[in-house]
């Protein structure tokens, strides 16, 4: 399995420090739902962890590597990343962006492409081109680009925002079933499928983890209220727990 340890991170955008001092250990498979308020320094993890930006000081070790080590094609096959935004230079079809997240993998898997295409229900959609797609549409191309090639490490910046409901359920029901056999980190806005979905739940406040815990453990930690500035009802329900921001 392939673990991701980021140790002593610390990203400074001038008078900024995004992150401070952060240390975050995260062990495969394994489910993880990262959390915190806008500004918290989300997706500027994400971006250390994937190696997309490098971080003033601290390290990022892939397994008993470290990621700064390891060969480009290497490293895009280990570690698969959704961005919160993707514009592409070239309007680019969706077969086109699925065929070149596929061509990243050392050995494509048979019948990988088609798989990506059923799963995110993009056979509509295969011959469109980026610029005719909606928000949603766009999410989900980017999802069967990543995913194409199953990599042991997937890191997805709020890949539900742009989706509608049952789009936004299947896609989060999707990355926490990775965790199964996958460590899956996602970052989610909707704290109800963050604590439904995810096995574990890490806070991001101020740039540093401030609470890290079970879901099952973390729902009820007062913490959460002070962390994003309001009070919140807990609620029982069949399918778990459900918070609703108080006025």
């Amino acid at each position: 399995m392939t673990d991701l340890v980021g140790s002593e991170l610390v990203v400074r955008r001038g008078a900024a420090t995004l992150l401070d001092s952060l240390s975050l250990s995260l062990a495969s498979p394994g489910a993880v739902a990262l959390i915190g308020p806008n500004g918290a320094g989300k997706s500027t993890l994400l971006k250390i962890l994937a190696g997309i930006e490098q971080p003033d000081s601290g390290t990022v070790r892939v397994g008993d590597r470290s990621l700064e080590s390891l060969p480009r094609a290497v490293r895009a096959a280990t570690v698969g990343y959704l961005p919160q935004y993707f514009d592409p230079h070239w309007d680019l079809t969706v077969a086109d962006l699925v065929q070149l997240g596929a061509a990243r993998g050392a050995q494509r898997r048979s019948g990988a492409i088609e798989a990506a295409r059923e799963t995110f229900e993009l056979a509509a959609l295969w011959r469109r081109r980026w610029s005719t797609l909606s928000g949603g549409e766009r999410a989900r191309a980017l999802l069967a680009m990543v995913l194409v090639v199953d990599p042991p490490i997937l890191l997805a910046d709020e890949p539900a925002a742009a989706l509608d409901i049952r789009h936004r359920l299947d896609v989060i029901r999707t990355l926490s079933h990775r965790g199964g056999a996958r460590l899956s980190i996602v970052v989610v806005h909707d704290l109800d499928l963050a604590f439904r979905f995810f096995d574990r739940v890490v806070v991001v406040d101020r740039g540093r983890i401030v609470a890290d815990a079970p879901a099952q453990e973390l729902i009820a930690n007062p913490l959460l209220d002070q962390v994003f500035a309001v009070r919140f009802e807990r609620l029982k329900t069949a399918d778990g727990w459900l918070l609703r921001a108080m006025t």
